[in-house]
């Protein structure tokens, strides 16, 4: 065929078939197809569905919430939509997607959705009043609507709720949106977060993120993965419980056992029961810190939307992302996940330990990591597992010192294998040494 020759009909149009371009306030994005078909149900609403990607579903709210916020606030919903339609532009570019809902109807969905959001809060702010409300009357539909509201998908920008909030609801109580949102979100806030940051916050989702950013942090390139959990504690790394913040992980070592890594008893203060309440002893280990892991039923679906935001919005400093990566190289296996119980760095509600460890290790599945704050603690596990001296210890320990039964009869048998060799030899070195007592 003459390579002249184009077929018309084969010709693409690389523009039309491209995404939108995105504006500078967009924050708010649908699931990639690659991530929602990993967990399909942990992206989308089950009760409420807010803002214009599940528009039109099924719900379960406050009929009358806007006209008791109408009533609360002494405005009509003309004069609340006045607000809307100002920022009508601004709220359609938080969106990822262009969706096909006229502008009527888009304000209308805004004017709802806002208005049921803020009603809640400050009905939850004073819920001692409210003890008949439909949904904080119901403590599992409470809990139900506070789970769908985190999700991305099923976001308004935070800019309007705030906006609609000083304009309308002033007086009403002495705290921020910022402050409704942090009391309404309890379960999921880690800490709230500093008055500067408020600024920041885009949406409910961004929020709890938000609340859970570790301090001085540093990105780099990870090149290293460290290896599963008892394979570093049999290469004498202890592991110890973190308190202080929930993404923060540390590693130590001694001087000495820089310098010289055969200098590493953590296998006798295990084995010797005694020897562990010297703390003295176990600073001299190498010791890897990491913070409580509650897993209850709704851990997943909280970290797959912040993960999700963290990768449309976040890519380059992805903590929690980073942060899920590290557990999911550490926890491989049932085994894994026993050892870290017992260590009470992990706390299982779900009952069973396979089940976590399956959900520490599909939660990373269709996730890209650009950078990584865990990086340099990434390299030092591996350099400590790379060490032959560590290797070694942790093969003796593993067979000959695993349990403090093992350790008894290991001991009891070098005792007697001391015995039998003086025995042997005796007969040669005792006249050796009567000789020289005699000069």
């Amino acid at each position: 065929m003459d390579n002249d020759l184009i077929c018309d009909e084969s010709i693409i149009d690389v523009s039309a078939a491209m995404e939108p371009a995105r504006w500078p306030e967009c924050c708010i994005y649908r699931a990639p197809g690659r991530i929602r078909k990993v967990n399909k149900e942990a992206y989308t609403p089950k009760l409420i569905s807010i803002g214009p990607f599940h528009h039109g579903g099924k719900e379960v709210r406050d009929e009358d919430g806007e006209k008791e916020f109408c009533d609360r606030t002494g405005k009509c919903q003309k004069e609340i939509a006045v607000i809307i339609e100002k920022n009508l532009d601004k709220i359609r570019h938080c969106y990822s997607e262009s969706f096909d809902i006229g502008k009527e109807d888009f304000m209308k969905m805004v004017l709802l959705d806002s208005t049921f959001i803020i009603e809640l809060l400050l009905r939850f702010d004073d819920r001692g009043k409210y003890n008949d409300d439909f949904i904080l009357g119901n403590p599992m539909l409470n809990s139900s609507i506070r789970l769908d509201l985190i999700l991305l998908e099923n976001q308004l920008p935070f800019f309007i709720l705030e906006e609609l909030y000083e304009k309308f609801c002033e007086g009403h109580s002495k705290k921020t949106i910022f402050e409704l949102a942090c009391d309404y979100f309890f379960p999921f806030i880690e800490k709230e977060p500093e008055k500067e940051k408020m600024k920041e916050v885009k949406h409910f989702t961004d929020l709890i993120r938000l609340s859970h950013c570790p301090n001085n942090l540093e990105f780099k390139d990870r090149v290293k993965n460290p290896c599963t959990a008892t394979k570093l504690y049999e290469t004498g790394v202890i592991f110890k419980l973190h308190d202080k913040g929930s993404l923060d992980i540390h590693f130590h070592k001694s001087l000495s056992t820089k310098t010289c890594p055969c200098f590493n008893f953590s296998w006798l203060l295990k084995c010797l029961l005694g020897l562990t309440g010297f703390g003295c002893l176990e600073h001299t280990q190498p010791l890897l810190k990491i913070p409580k892991f509650i897993i209850n039923e709704r851990t997943e679906g909280i970290l797959r939307n912040i993960m999700l935001l963290e990768q449309c919005h976040y890519p380059l400093d992805a903590f929690v992302c980073n942060h899920m990566a590290i557990l999911d190289y550490l926890i491989n296996t049932r085994e894994d996940v026993e050892f870290l119980i017992e260590k009470n760095i992990i706390d299982n509600d779900l009952g069973s330990n396979e089940v976590i460890a399956e959900m520490v290790n599909t939660l990373c599945l269709e996730i890209v990591e650009k950078k990584s704050c865990y990086a340099d603690l990434a390299e030092d596990l591996c350099d400590h597992y790379a060490q032959n001296c560590n290797r070694s210890m942790g093969y003796l320990r593993r067979t000959y010192f695993s349990n403090l039964w093992r350790t008894t009869v290991t001991i009891v048998g070098l005792i007697v294998f001391g015995f039998t060799f003086w025995s042997t030899i005796r007969p040669y070195v005792a006249p050796k040494i009567d000789s020289v007592h005699c000069v």
